[in-house]
């Protein structure tokens, strides 16, 4: 009787496990109806197909789990039947669990749905009465393009106006750069000497360079004799 009990328990909990990862993989696709773009204004067949198949396997999971609470409540071996009670315990928690996401992604397909029928109203609202209203459909039409040509001046106003506040910083710096030379060069002629040495020190910069490059002419001249 224990032996047979055993293996029942084992049967039940391994149809169990796998009705639990069935669920899984039936809300993956279930939840896909959701994000699905251009929802239907009614649920389609194989969203139909799906919601039921779910509740289907939900309703075998509750059975399984009346069965082996049965098993459960025939055995008399306190160590098997604490263990046991564990794995029951899980795979009603697990099933609870389920129930809920189902609930959660009902809602969640409803709201979805409900958003683009009222989006759809809308446009079919605003579709008729621009058709019955050609003038006024028309008015709004240059009200809308007059919109956007007020945001094109805009932007343009903007990059103008920050084009026109670089310019002016430009012209600051200038002045200011222009201020510091003067300062330099005033300071300067009234140092005695400062000018004298300047005027030394650009002569000997002539100098210099007048014998560099006498020399470099030299040396090519050289080359060009040896060659």
């Amino acid at each position: 009787m224990s032996a047979s009990t055993g293996t029942g328990w084992a049967q039940l909990r391994q149809q169990a496990r796998a009705l639990e990862t069935q669920t899984d993989t039936l809300f993956h696709t279930y939840s896909q109806f959701s994000s699905t773009s251009g929802i239907a204004p009614k649920p389609t067949e194989e969203q139909q197909k799906s919601e039921a198949q779910i509740q289907d396997i939900l309703e075998k999971r509750e059975t399984l789990i009346s069965q082996l609470t049965r098993l459960l409540d025939s055995e008399s071996t306190l160590t098997s039947s604490a263990l046991k009670q564990n794995n029951l315990s899980r795979h009603r928690e697990i099933l609870s669990e389920h129930r809920r996401e189902l609930t959660r992604l009902q809602n969640t397909i409803r709201t979805a749905r409900d958003r683009a029928n009222l989006l759809s109203n809308v446009r079919s609202d605003i579709d008729a009465y621009r058709s019955s209203n050609p003038a006024d459909a028309e008015a709004d039409y240059m009200l809308e393009e007059r919109g956007r040509v007020d945001r094109s001046h805009n932007v343009v106003d903007g990059v103008l106006s920050q084009a026109y506040a670089i310019n002016e910083q430009f012209g600051v710096q200038r002045e200011t750069l222009a201020n510091v030379n003067r300062r330099i060069v005033g300071a300067a002629s009234q140092i005695p000497g400062v000018n004298s040495l300047i005027g030394k020190i650009g002569a000997k910069k002539r100098r210099d360079g007048i014998i560099l490059g006498s020399f470099i002419a030299f040396c090519c001249l050289v080359l060009l004799y040896f060659m």
